[in-house]
């Protein structure tokens, strides 16, 4: 198990946020209009993810505790904003962990929400091609550039508003974007 605590995240929202930005920068994205939605964290023990669970509740309120893709995943809503970059947030995703073992503990991605009614990936990546030209013209070099992408449509138990994401990665670090906030999705399971 590894010694991954709160503090030692909040210690290491800057180096996380430096690659952030790396990517952001090699897609040549400018997300300083969008709010950055949430951050989450990748735990590959079960007990360090319960550990992580109450040791957040101290800093914020648990908004929702849902099973998505076969495994629990936790929303915290800090009191105090967590500071990315030149985002802000009060939003924290802790996935338990599934069958996947991350090379990685700690931050793994940031989400950002972008306008557009898309209501499925392939529609959702075509408003992302209108809003970032650039990365529609250096689409086809994203690979060689070490940048995986993925179109997904991610959904938990009782959610009722469709949020397809593209999501970015490279480095060990995800950038994904989305229509919807978690927390309207989180309200629509209700």
């Amino acid at each position: 198990m590894s010694s991954l605590t709160v503090e030692h995240l909040f210690s290491s929202l800057l180096p996380f946020s430096q690659r952030l930005q790396g990517l952001i920068d090699t897609l040549g994205l400018d997300l300083s209009p969008y709010d950055t939605d949430h951050i989450a964290l990748r735990v590959n023990d079960a007990e360090q993810a319960k550990q992580l669970h109450q040791a957040w509740l101290a800093h914020g309120d648990e908004i929702s505790n849902n099973m998505i893709n076969g495994r629990p995943i936790v929303v915290v809503k800090t009191r105090e904003a967590l500071t990315v970059g030149g985002w802000k947030t009060h939003c924290v995703e802790l996935p338990y962990p599934g069958d996947k073992a991350y090379p990685e503990e700690g931050w793994e991605h940031a989400e950002w929400v972008i306008p557009s009614l898309a209501t499925t990936p392939e529609a959702l990546l075509e408003d992302v091609f209108a809003l970032f030209p650039t990365l529609k013209s250096e689409w086809d070099t994203l690979e060689e550039k070490g940048v995986k992408v993925k179109l997904s449509s991610p959904s938990g138990e009782g959610e009722r508003l469709a949020n397809p994401t593209v999501a970015f990665k490279a480095k060990g670090v995800c950038i994904k974007l989305h229509p919807v906030t978690l927390e309207q999705v989180i309200e629509s399971e209700q």
